[in-house]
């Protein structure tokens, strides 16, 4: 049987129905453009009624006569005025078109999906915040989310930026363990990748949840505004220190929170060791703080990598030596330590005597150790010490004769440290992604912060002594004979360094010990001073008796 074509009306009503819509749903929208003024100024009218209305409702019924009588007495004077019900109409328009103006809705609480966000970390919180002896439960399954949370944000994509959280007093907050998981939780559900900051008040029994900015990574190597025995580690945030120095970032000039570290006989805190993973920038770190202290004394490098990244202070003026190998190591780190009992031993006889220490005497020692694990490794193939054991004297008396020992080592190495190392550096930094387990074991404490898998070269934690952890970024000091360098931070670095010794090689075919400017090549120990002349053989020299001038 054959299918009859569907009159022409019915198969076409569809789209002539969605035409109409169109043309009606135009039309509305030009009657609004047009009429709009007219929109607000009968909705500012309704507005002024209803308050009108309200005012006479709240008036006390032994008050409404007199100020009937006063509102009919303004009417007639306006009525009686020139151009008086003109103004008047043209006073009530305006007012009424102002309180008609349609002003922006102002949020005041959260919207639907925020409060599915609440509700999820509320119950999710509830195994951690409860216990089945609580006749009236703070936290439970189904419960008000709003009694826990007295105060939240959210950012643009819905994600939480602070948080905080009334949790009971019985909850274990002074133990460090139930703190870890319950920030743990807030991590996990509050949104991965950034960092966060958890302040718990146990005072309180408040946890306040927040995120934090990531540190500006525009601040390069310059010259910070210090004075001798002071050394800028980095930057950090705004509230975590006191202390502000002018850097320029950028092309800006701005104050920045910096971390000081301070050093000297009367620093707590006289020796660092810092750990990181390879390009973390533990390297460049050590690069600033070469750079920092060659205005004001003496620098010794050895680096266990041998990768040529202080070629740029080689033959500087105050560069005492770099060293990458293992026989220059030792001399060099032998004579650190007979330089260091040869300080102490000047020292204490000008105050027998009565006399101020000498002037060599104070000039600041300063000894960078990069990657000593290497060296470590390659003394015991050889038979030799170990090349940490000569720093234990300028561990142990560095404070006292102005001698300053900076370790850089690597996650992968740190076992291999030595005792000295680990019990005399108390300034203690790290950089570079690592678990909060490894975090804890360099710095004594786990951060306030959940670290971020994903983090720029020179991003880490600094501790000093005993004091808080405080997140750091390294100022950018990289190798300025590298190719990757950017220019503007070569020519950052090169203005730093100081000039060139006339005196010192530039290249050698082998690395040297540049001591009283005299190469020593041979893995004895460091040869005697320019007065006295080093014998043919022997177990040795003794301490040295004379200062070591800076090369050149």
């Amino acid at each position: 049987m054959a299918r009859r074509p569907l009159p022409r009306i019915l198969s076409s009503g569809s789209a002539q129905i969605a035409r109409s819509r169109e043309i009606a749903r135009t039309a509305a929208d030009s009657a609004t453009d047009v009429l709009h003024p007219l929109i607000t100024v009968s909705r500012g009218l309704r507005k002024l009624a209803a308050s009108a209305r309200a005012k006479w409702a709240a008036t006390p019924k032994e008050r409404r006569g007199p100020t009937l009588f006063l509102v009919a007495a303004c009417v007639l004077v306006v009525a009686l005025l020139p151009y008086g019900p003109l103004l008047a109409l043209v006073v009530l328009m305006g007012a009424a078109a102002w309180k008609g103006r349609e002003r922006p809705v102002v949020k005041t609480g959260p919207d639907e999906a925020e409060t599915a966000r609440l509700k999820g970390l509320y119950e999710a919180l509830v195994p951690y915040f409860s216990v089945p002896e609580d006749p009236s439960p703070l936290f439970s399954h189904g419960g008000d989310w709003s009694g826990a949370f007295g105060e939240y944000a959210f950012d643009g994509d819905g994600r939480l930026t602070r948080l905080r959280i009334s949790y009971p007093p019985y909850f274990a907050d002074g133990e460090p363990a139930a703190r870890a998981r319950v920030e743990q939780l807030l991590h996990a559900k509050s949104g991965r990748g950034r960092e966060y900051r958890f302040d718990w008040d146990e005072e309180g029994n408040r946890l306040v949840l927040s995120v934090l900015p990531a540190l500006p990574t525009t601040i390069a190597a310059q010259r910070f505004v210090t004075v001798p025995g002071e050394t800028v580690l980095g930057f950090t945030d705004a509230d975590a220190v006191q202390r502000t120095v002018p850097v320029v970032a950028g092309e800006a000039t701005e104050d920045a929170p910096a971390v000081v570290w301070r050093t000297g006989p009367r620093s707590t805190e006289p020796h660092l060791l810092a750990v990181g993973r390879p390009g973390s920038g533990t390297t460049s770190l050590l690069r600033s703080i070469a750079l920092q202290a060659l205005p004001h004394g003496d620098v010794l490098i050895v680096e266990g990598g041998g990768t040529g990244e202080y070629a740029c202070l080689t033959g500087r003026a105050g560069v005492l030596a770099v060293e990458c190998g293992l026989s220059g190591a030792l001399a060099s780190l032998e004579w650190a330590a007979h330089e260091t009992e040869r300080r102490l031993i000047a020292a204490n006889r000008a105050r027998q005597a009565g006399l101020p220490t000498p002037e060599d005497t104070r000039r600041p020692l300063w000894i960078l150790l990069d990657r000593p694990g290497v060296l470590g490794h390659l003394a015991a193939a050889d038979g030799r010490p170990d090349p940490q054991e000569l720093l234990r004297v300028p561990l142990r008396h560095g404070r006292a004769a102005q001698v300053t020992v900076v370790v850089a080592e690597q996650f992968d190495d740190v076992d291999m440290l030595s005792e000295a190392v680990r019990s005399h550096t108390r300034a203690r930094i790290v950089l570079g992604p690592a678990a909060p387990g490894q975090i804890e074991a360099v710095l004594g404490v786990q951060p306030h912060t959940t670290p971020t898998p994903d983090v720029p070269a020179g991003r880490g934690y600094a501790r000093l002594g005993t004091g808080p952890v405080l997140r750091l970024q390294v100022p950018a000091t990289p190798d300025p004979y590298d190719d990757a360098t950017s220019d503007a931070h070569r020519r950052a670095v090169l203005d730093l360094l100081p000039e060139r010794s006339p005196a010192a090689p530039v290249t050698a075919p082998a690395p040297t010990v540049l001591i009283e400017k005299i190469p020593v090549t041979s893995p004895e120990p460091a040869p005697a001073p320019r007065a006295e002349p080093a014998p043919a053989a022997g177990p040795g020299p003794g301490p040295l008796h004379a200062p070591v001038p800076a090369e050149g």
